[in-house]
Formats: structure tokens, sequence, C-alpha cells
């Protein structure tokens, strides 16, 4: 039996694997980006680009797009891989959906992405927080579209539901990694109750999407398993990325993944029938999201891309 890649105890790993050429990312430079910058703090916004420390920040800040986090940044839950601070939130901010469709107003941006901390102290998960949110969005923001990246609200329906009647253009939810690495790495999360999340999301007519990070010691079989059980949910939007550590004391990189393996499983999830696959070592979940919402765009690509190959 082949021996399968574990994650070793974070505060005993100080190798270090060297980050290959293929993912170093330009600092955060430009007017866009200043402009970005000074409405997040001006409204007091939080987002996950500089809470999660993502390597695209300054490529979609200089875009003038970013990613919302609401419901504070203190998350109830601690994921190995996540930079987000655990502890006690503080009390919910009432006001706080009409700061965010406020601030996405004085960006112009045609479309917007929200996510948050996990909640579990509260006894709906957030999800008035976030049903208001995305209604207070739409309603100062008509032309803009919307995706939502949700927690899991311990899989109770009555709070999935409350996203599905707000109907954003996207509801994600990342499974972030395989089956086997589940409680690793999603220390509070299930993967089956995640699958059943976005099953029910997809039965209530949204247009859903989910997440992949590699590099955790996952095998490519695991993956690809990965992939085929979101795909059975009914997921029509993939994205599979790089998993870079936060901080020393967030789980190790144990492997870093060649862009050939990343273009391999781009075609395996087209071929598997995802609408849209977005996938290479800088992808993060909201990585060219404005995409995302073009029902059968990313599959038009893929297809005119491999005619262009075989002339």
């Amino acid at each position: 039996m082949q021996e399968l890649p574990v994650i070793s105890n974070v505060n005993e790993s100080n190798s270090v694997v060297k980050k290959p050429n293929w993912l170093r990312v330009k600092l955060p430079t430009g007017e866009n980006y200043r402009h970005v910058r000074s409405l997040v703090d001006t409204h007091k916004l939080h987002t996950i680009c500089e809470s999660g420390n993502c390597p695209n920040m300054g490529e979609c800040w200089g875009e003038g797009t970013a990613t919302f986090m609401i419901l504070g940044n203190v998350c109830t839950r601690s994921c190995g891989f996540c930079a987000v601070a655990t502890g006690r939130p503080e009390a919910v901010d009432w006001d706080e959906p009409q700061r965010v469709a406020e601030a996405i107003h004085l960006m112009k941006v045609k479309h917007a992405v929200l996510t948050s901390v996990d909640r579990d102290e509260l006894k709906d998960g957030g999800s008035i927080i976030w049903h208001n949110t995305i209604k207070a969005v739409k309603a100062l923001n008509p032309d803009t579209t919307l995706e939502t990246l949700i927690p899991d609200f311990k899989g109770k329906a009555e709070d999935i539901q409350r996203i599905i009647e707000a109907a954003p253009e996207v509801v994600s939810h990342n499974i972030e990694t395989v089956e086997r690495l589940t409680r690793q790495v999603r220390i509070q999360a299930k993967y089956r109750r995640s699958m059943e999340v976005l099953k029910i999301l997809k039965q209530g007519g949204m247009r859903t999407k989910s997440g992949i990070m590699c590099g955790l010691g996952e095998t490519k079989e695991e993956v690809l398993q990965t992939m085929q059980d979101l795909r059975n949910s009914g997921v029509d939007v993939i994205t599979l990325g790089q998993y870079l550590q936060p901080t020393r004391k967030h789980l190790p990189v144990l492997r870093f993944v060649h862009p050939d393996e990343f273009a391999e499983y781009r075609e395996a999830g087209y071929n598997m029938g995802f609408d849209y696959v977005e996938s290479g070592p800088l992808v993060r979940s909201s990585y060219h999201s404005e995409k995302h919402v073009i029902p059968g765009y990313g599959k038009e690509q893929w297809l005119k891309q491999k005619e262009m190959m075989v002339q």
C-alpha cells in the first residue's frame, strides 16, 4: 500500500520549501490601489485580501476591486491554513450592510465579492447579516453582480435558505482540501457537510462555486476525487490554487505544485462538466471572479484554446 503524505505538527516544522519562480508577485502599487486602500480604511471595512494575505491583492486592488469580509475580522474557528485571527468576535454591527453597500457604490465596481468569518456563537450563524448585506448591496448597486463566499452555517437549512432568498449571482463555499486531510486543515468543518451545503444551494437555483488548495500533502488522485465529488454536488465553478503558509504557526507547505499539474486539473475539470475551471499556482477563490458569473464563458474559452493548439 502506498504511504500517503501527512501534515506534521506545525510547531515542529522548521523546514522551508523554497518557493519556485512561478510564485513571485509584484508589490501593491498604483493610483487605483491607493484609492481602494483609502476607501477600505475610511469606511472601517475588513477585507479578506488583507486578513488572508492574498498574493493577488496588488493586482485586484489595482483594478479597483476587493473582497469584503463582513461580520468582523475574528473567527470562531481555527483552521490550520488561515491567517484570519481566531477568538471571541465583537458584537454584530447591524449598520455594516449599509456601509459595505456604500463602499461598493463609491468604488464603482461592476462585480463585488463578499465573504465572512465563521460566527458559530450566533444562533443564526451570521446568516441574517449576510442576507441584509446582499440586499443592501443590490439595492444601492443594481448593476453590480455579486459573489458570496459563505461559511457552512453548520449545515442548517434555515440559514442557507436566507442566502438563497437574497439571490446573489454566485454562491461559493470552499471545500479547501481533500476528505482525508479535512480534519487537519479545516478543524471544525466536515467534508460531507460542505458537499451537502453546496447541493442545497444548487437545488435552490444558485450558481455554485468551490475551491481547493494544493500542496498540503494530498495526492493527484485525491484532488481528482474531490473535484468529482464537487461536480456530483452540482458545483458549476471550481478554483484550484497553491497553498501558501501564512506564518510559521500554520500548516507547512509540503509541495509546490507545478503549473503543468494545474493545467491537468483544468483539463480534467472541464471534462467532468464544470462550467468554469480556474486553475493555477496563484489562483485564489475570488481571483477573476467577475468572469465566473457568466454561464458558459470559461468552457467557451477553453474550447477556443484547444482549437488553437490543434491548428
